[in-house]
């Protein structure tokens, strides 16, 4: 279905109102339950979306999709104003809230809404949008996509299946990849002093990848995917936008440090693993580094990845209630041997 200009203009006039958090939702369940944790504060505040519904419980395709458009629209801000709360009551700073401004896109709402001044630039608010749109989706298999066809699949409502979602990307083997990613960046570049040096950077690589350097593990984060072998497409996207904003902030040293990251890991990785499974760089590679350029705290990064995965979780969430009809239920079978049964006296 093809929508017209009025319709079109129809629609983005009713996603940026929507932006704006109903009358006294800020006060009442973002600043009087504040949380640590902000992916936490963005499911409670997706659950209290419930009270402040009309029609929560109408499971019409129609309905639903207003609830998701709504949420869609209502993330950016819920996500920041999660963090300005996080800001007051746990790390006693300033805290700054601004109205969301409707004619904003999603990128640039978020920039608006996390800023002191509520000011940014046109190539930030650009690489950002793109960033979300990259995260949106990516086939489905995923954990919380899945889980969204799991709850839905109980004939529950729109507000709880989103929530679930939330929870499950907050799970650090989910949600927190590209944490991980600067996390390692920033031990490499305190333990290589050269920067440019292929033989440095990749000594310290060969240390991660043989768990004697950062966490042990023996994973070069942001390298390999489950699909993706020669190329992540979203990778080389971010890649080229990356460069550009790392132009504008002054830090093309670190870029170049990340792309001989990228270059040198994949046969670091085939070496000590004694693989021959072809490897590339994925997108959490790059995500992160362009957060931080972009001064995005790095407990927002989930935050971000939910605000950009909501759109893929509402087509989801429609895809259950128009082509499912019964409810997820997985066997399970017994794989040990077969033992003898012992009465209960005799045990």
């Amino acid at each position: 279905m093809r929508l017209s200009r009025k319709q079109l203009d129809e629609f983005r006039n009713f996603i940026g109102i929507s932006r704006v958090l109903p009358p006294n939702f800020t006060e009442d369940m973002i600043m009087k339950a504040p949380s640590n944790d902000i992916m936490n504060k963005l499911a409670r505040g997706v659950l209290a979306s419930y009270s402040y519904d009309s029609n929560p419980e109408d499971r019409s395709v129609a309905n639903n999709l207003r609830q998701c458009v709504e949420l869609i629209s209502r993330f950016s801000t819920l996500a920041a104003y999660g963090y300005q709360a996080r800001r007051r009551y746990f790390q006693n700073e300033s805290m700054f809230i601004h109205n969301p401004v409707p004619e904003y896109s999603t990128a640039e709402n978020f920039l608006h809404l996390i800023r002191p001044d509520g000011q940014f630039t046109k190539l930030e608010a650009q690489i950002l949008d793109l960033a979300l749109i990259l995260h949106a989706e990516h086939g489905g298999g995923n954990n919380s996509s899945l889980t969204v066809h799991v709850v839905s699949s109980a004939d529950t409502d729109t507000y709880s299946a989103i929530a679930a979602a939330v929870g499950s990307l907050k799970g650090r083997r989910h949600g927190g990849a590209n944490i991980r990613v600067v996390e390692m960046m920033d031990e490499i570049k305190a333990n290589v002093k050269d920067w440019t040096s292929d033989k440095e950077v990749r000594e310290y690589l060969y240390k991660i990848a043989r768990k004697e350097a950062f966490d042990h593990s023996g994973k070069i984060y942001g390298m390999g995917h489950a699909v993706y072998t020669v190329s992540d497409p979203r990778a080389l996207l971010l890649r080229e936008k990356a460069r550009n904003l790392a132009a504008e902030k002054g830090c093309l040293e670190e870029y170049n440090l990340y792309r001989m990251v990228e270059e040198l890991a994949p046969g670091i990785i085939m070496d000590v693993h004694h693989s021959d499974k072809q490897i590339c760089a994925n997108v959490d590679l790059y995500s992160g580094f362009v957060y931080t350029m972009l001064n995005i705290p790095r407990e927002l990064f989930t935050p971000l990845f939910a605000i950009s995965r909501i759109s893929g979780w509402s087509a989801h969430r429609i895809e259950e209630l128009v082509a499912g009809g019964r409810i997820y239920r997985p066997a399970y079978k017994n794989v040990c041997e077969r033992r003898a049964y012992i009465p209960i006296d005799a045990r």
